[in-house]
């Protein structure tokens, strides 16, 4: 266990869990670790898988094409972005954007948990199996649980679809688009 692992749970605020991730990680060259953006105590935080490449070279969350896709969803669902906490399970990019493996999964989750406390939103969305699988149950299926209101470290979370998952998929885009709405219900 690292030393970063040992202190994580006395980290107090954001910027200083960001200042020991950016220790912790590091990026491939010409990228940037992605550690999240959005208000200290948000009522919506958003997880998503790992950064692209876009978001790699900004430093930013989900502000690829999927990220356009989920700020119109968003948008649809009447919940404002800049509302949101928006992150990622990885906090560095995949070599070749691939899927994350177990052991990365494994490696990140303790400062995304740590993010969850610290933020304790009213509800927590998660995009897509590898949130799901990171949150909820490492044998989560999105299928099976998607749209269905799940609980963890006292929070309401719900699981839905990637934005990306839309591209592949034209019949997910409504269960994405309903999913947000509820959850902005359960807020508002």
């Amino acid at each position: 266990m690292t030393v970063a692992m040992i202190t994580l749970g006395s980290i107090t605020d954001l910027r200083t869990l960001n200042d020991v991730c950016t220790r912790t990680f590091l990026p491939a060259a010409g990228e940037n670790i992605v550690f999240g953006e959005g208000p200290e105590h948000a009522k919506f935080m958003l997880i998503g898988e790992a950064p692209g490449e876009e978001e790699a070279e900004l430093g930013r969350p989900f502000v690829g094409n999927a990220g356009r896709l989920l700020n119109k969803y968003l948008q649809e669902a009447q919940i404002c972005r800049e509302d949101c906490y928006v992150t990622n399970v990885l906090k560095v990019r995949p070599p070749g954007n691939r899927t994350p493996r177990k052991s990365e999964i494994k490696e990140a989750l303790p400062f995304l948990i740590r993010q969850i406390t610290l933020i304790r939103p009213a509800v927590l969305v998660c995009l897509g199996s590898v949130a799901v699988q990171a949150v909820i149950d490492p044998k989560a299926k999105i299928t099976q649980i998607r749209g269905e209101w799940q609980e963890k470290y006292g929070i309401k979370i719900m699981p839905t679809y990637h934005p990306a998952a839309v591209f592949h998929d034209e019949d997910k885009k409504e269960w994405l688009k309903k999913d947000l709405t509820e959850a902005r219900k359960r807020v508002y």
